[in-house]
């Protein structure tokens, strides 16, 4: 009989105590089958359960957990170093499965610490597959009693893999699926052991039932204290579509209605009413930008209550965030999600265990994914892609929620709520755009400031950080600056100022990026919008007369187009602007009309020459027959914000010096980053070596931190343009956003 062996110890107790790893491997395997039933994989979820831990059963392993207790046992031999417990039950799979399904539970055994690999150990060298296999056999001869004895256990038949003959393309995400299911119940499992009564402390939210009588009595009372307005009964109108459209066959649905039609509130109305039909698990909301996911979780948080609804992303307050809600944003296990663009679709191809983690949470969920014009070009293939499998094969229903709707390559067609979107435009319009005839012809700065001048309540919308400053240089005092230069904190204290002012009808000018347009609820009377994509001077116009006031009074909100004094930096903005400029000649353009949407969507994506096509190199050409993926480069390609243009640099704001002072003492800890996150600003990586050359900024003197940048030179952030690098002498370079 084999020597007991353990999976986890316990930090002052006697072995006796320790969680044996028979028991560790059965209770993973039981958890991640229960995960994974709801896309009929149980079978293959319960057999990596059982392979992902084998090679902790090494004497090697087990000495280390004596060691680490300050036990000390002569009935072990020393075997060598601790082994990499995870390649062992990676090749026991292709021994004992062959090529095919050994080779699937191989890629998650090995990956269920490090990440998903790839095959080939060209980009990621001895972390690939190939290479850990090799490793994993050593390993496996040393355990090949205790694995012999396991093995049986296995689930002996398993349904074949899907789509590997019909539909290798879907293969890469359900193989994600099936590592989601392993590594969050691997952390719980572990999670209960080591930390008793955490457990109790996740979940105890309120059904998605309760959460819909939450909604109807919040709507019920609003409507009470709301007046009765021309724009509120369209609101109304739009409403009822959702909640009757919520009664169709789960799909791919669009929600497109002008802004200020309540998108928010009627969206939300949808996915309650299909999660209680269809028996939907949760409801995720999507979207694209921090500066706005502040304001959508704040009305939910109204209606739902805060506990209710989990925020998951880089601009969340920590001091607003429960412990329920902190363990609930590790695998999205709550009814409601608010997270970003970034956060969800790059976790639909990470190959981090606790990015993936989350995955099969999204399963049988209603997706609302907010302003889907603004889905990064160069990765709407692997975006889209991604949408088709969740909507076709993990019965999830997408609500794409526009004002200006995306015809998106490649996507299914969506199912439109609103009949007749022409008609709710025509008697939602609140704004006359005014594009220039000669569009060749540039205004200066200076001659827009002396406009912008002319209104007390004006937003002037431009397409660069450069501009905006330079355009903020020339405006009197009291102008708001507002940019992504000011770090997220700075920002949302500067939107609730102009929410602000507005609201007591106070003069106001502001000058901003693009980050203002999708979705900050603001209303002025008057917007100056630089020359852009169609889409983007439409957003701008929906933050003009977006209550409709100024037609109680027989008035239009007035949107004036201006040509700036240079063109879009090249890339995505300019070919946008480009598109628009193709637009204006055609004899019946209107920029109102939802139609044009459609047609500048088409003409752009065409002109775009990579939206994301080498996906397919990396998780579908060798597929089949060979299970060769590159999950690990596709990853570190997949970025929504690419991190090798730009690095995120901490600021000195509010009191982001006391956590400054923490990361220099003692290293990055979850809670000091969680803090920071609040405090940084994206620079380009050119930039960033100028100013740490020039000593404006610096490295963390910390052995863990080394790699984070902090601002040095106090007076480089001020109150009124955030991180002030044009004062500096700097590299003049267009900054997006």
């Amino acid at each position: 009989m084999m020597k007991k062996v353990y999976a986890h110890s316990i930090d002052g107790q006697p072995p006796e105590k320790w969680q044996p790893l028979e028991d560790h491997l059965k209770q993973v395997a039981e958890k991640a089958a229960a995960f994974a039933e709801i896309f009929k994989s149980a079978e293959w979820a319960y057999n990596a359960g059982w392979l992902h831990d084998l090679g902790k059963a090494t004497n090697a392993f087990q000495n280390y957990l004596l060691r680490s207790n300050e036990l000390d046992d002569s009935g072990y031999d020393n075997d060598g170093t601790v082994s990499n417990h995870a390649s062992a039950g990676a090749a026991l799979a292709e021994e004992k499965l062959g090529p095919c399904i050994g080779r699937i539970l191989a890629y998650l055994s090995a990956g269920h610490h490090a990440g998903l690999p790839d095959w080939y150990p060209a980009d990621t060298g001895n972390a690939a597959l190939s290479v850990r296999l090799v490793e994993g056999r050593e390993n496996l001869k040393r355990i090949q009693q205790y694995a012999d004895e396991i093995f049986p256990k296995l689930k002996q038949k398993t349904a074949p893999p899907p789509y590997l003959d019909k539909k290798p393309e879907n293969f890469h995400l359900w193989a994600r699926m099936l590592f989601s299911c392993l590594v969050d119940a691997d952390y719980l499992d572990t999670e209960e052991f080591r930390r008793k009564g955490q457990e109790a402390k996740r979940g105890k939210f309120e059904n998605i039932e309760g959460l819909r009588t939450l909604y109807d009595a919040y709507m019920t009372d609003m409507r009470a204290r709301t007046k009765e307005t021309k724009v509120n009964s369209i609101r109304q109108e739009i409403l009822a579509a959702c909640r009757k459209a919520a009664e169709n066959t789960p799909g791919l649905f669009s929600l497109t209605v002008p802004t200020g039609g309540g998108k928010t509130l009627s969206s939300m109305a949808f996915a309650l009413d299909h999660a209680v039909k269809h028996g939907k698990s949760r409801i995720i909301y999507v979207i694209p930008y921090t500066s706005i996911i502040e304001q959508t979780a704040k009305i939910l948080a109204d209606i739902f209550g805060r506990d209710n609804v989990v925020e998951h992303h880089s601009n969340l307050e920590p001091s607003k965030e429960t412990q329920r809600a902190s363990l609930a944003a590790e695998n999205w296990d709550a009814p409601i999600i608010v997270t970003t663009n970034v956060q969800f679709f790059e976790s639909l191809y990470a190959a981090k265990s606790g990015r993936c983690r989350k995955l099969h949470n999204i399963v049988n969920s209603v997706v609302i994914l907010d302003e889907a014009q603004l889905l990064p070009p160069n990765l709407l293939t692997p975006c889209v892609d991604a949408m088709n499998q969740l909507v076709n094969n993990y019965g999830v229903t997408i609500l794409l929620a526009t004002a200006t709707q995306p015809a998106l390559p490649g996507l299914a067609k969506p199912t439109e709520i609103v009949e007749d979107t022409k008609d709710i435009y025509d008697r939602l319009k609140r704004t006359e755009i005014r594009i220039p005839q000669d569009l060749d012809e540039r205004i200066s700065w200076e001659d827009l400031a002396k406009r912008l001048q002319a209104h007390q309540q004006v937003l002037c919308v431009v397409n660069t950080r450069r501009d905006c400053y330079d355009l903020y240089k020339l405006m009197p005092e009291g102008t708001i600056h507002l940019s992504a230069l000011m770090c997220g904190r700075h920002r949302s204290a500067v939107i609730r100022l102009i929410k602000c002012k507005l609201g007591k009808g106070m003069p106001i000018r502001v000058i901003s990026t693009q980050l203002v347009e999708a979705g900050v609820d603001i209303d002025f009377p008057i917007v100056y919008r630089a020359f852009a994509g169609l889409s983007s001077i439409a957003q701008a116009a929906g933050r003009c007369n977006r209550e409709g006031k100024l037609n109680d009074e027989g008035r239009m909100g007035q949107v004036h187009v201006f040509v700036p004094p240079k063109a879009s930096p090249p890339g995505v903005l300019l070919k946008a602007e480009n598109t628009t400029r193709q637009q204006c000649v055609l004899l019946d353009f209107d920029p109102l009309k939802p139609s044009e949407y459609s047609r500048f969507f088409e003409l752009f994506y065409k002109m775009l020459n990579d939206t994301g096509s080498r996906y397919h190199e990396w998780l579908v050409k060798d597929v089949n027959p060979n299970l060769y993926f590159h999950f690990r480069t596709a990853a570190n390609e997949f970025k929504m914000i690419d991190d090798q243009a730009q690095r995120p640099v901490i600021v000195r704001y509010g009191d982001s010096d006391k956590w400054i002072g923490q990361l220099r003492q003692i290293g990055p800890t979850r809670e000091t980053m969680r803090h920071l996150q609040r405090y940084t600003v994206n620079l380009p990586v050119r930039m960033v070596d100028k100013m740490l050359s020039d000593r404006t900024l610096e490295r963390i003197d910390h052995a863990k931190a080394r790699d984070i940048i902090v601002q040095s030179c106090l007076r480089l952030y001020n109150k009124n343009v955030g991180l002030d690098v044009y004062s500096e002498n700097l590299p003049v370079e267009d900054l997006y956003i």
